[in-house]
């Protein structure tokens, strides 16, 4: 029943978008008395959170099957997570945009526990830093949060956008590039930790 009111919820909010659809409608499409809904759902805010945690568990389960094995560097491994949340978001794109906007609105990024927000970024990099080919000095924690952050900065670019940009997954591959290259070396542009160049902007 848990499943069928979900399924309901989820084909609604592809048709007719979130927020017009109803509790009542949901229970009529599923079949089902409008308490029954009550007796698997507080609200229906917790479809969408429901929604999210289903692909953070797929993706931690697929990263950890990638992750068994210890041959494959951490570019692999990024790319492959990277590869996944593509495919998740270009598999159901009307769905992702309706459910990744309800899911801002309703604050659900503030609620997630920080060491979870982008733990398997983290695990990746983690498991880089033991074979050696991720720098030692380098935050686990923080690099991971940072991958998250930019991964649903472009998710939500991309879905807000026109069904003839640039697939998701070229993005994500662009953007982990970035990240794991960098974009320029300070050293070249006279910028060191302590002053900017004398030719740089002052913000005001």
């Amino acid at each position: 029943m848990h499943d069928r009111l979900y399924t309901a919820a989820l084909e609604l909010f592809a048709e007719q978008g979130y927020e017009r659809t109803t509790i009542d409608q949901i229970a009529e499409r599923a079949d089902v008395a409008r308490g029954t809904f009550f007796n698997h759902f507080q609200r229906k805010e917790d479809l969408v959170t429901t929604w999210a945690q289903q692909r953070q568990e797929k993706l931690r389960e697929l990263m950890d099957r990638s992750l068994a094995h210890d041959d494959y560097d951490t570019t692999v491994q990024l790319e492959r997570c990277m590869s996944a949340l593509a495919e998740f978001n270009e598999g159901e794109r009307k769905l992702t945009q309706v459910m990744l906007t309800a899911w801002l609105k309703s604050g659900q990024p503030l609620l997630e526990a920080p060491e979870y927000a982008g733990a398997v970024f983290v695990q990746a990099i983690s498991a880089g830093q033991v074979r050696g080919d991720i720098a030692a000095d380098i935050d686990p924690v923080l690099a991971g949060n940072m991958l998250r952050d930019a991964y649903l900065g472009l998710l939500y670019r991309w879905s807000q956008s026109a069904e003839e940009t640039i697939p998701l997954h070229v993005e994500l591959r662009a953007l982990l590039r970035i990240t794991l290259t960098g974009v320029n070396s300070y050293a070249k542009r006279g910028w060191t930790a302590q002053r900017a160049p004398e030719s740089a902007p002052v913000a005001s």
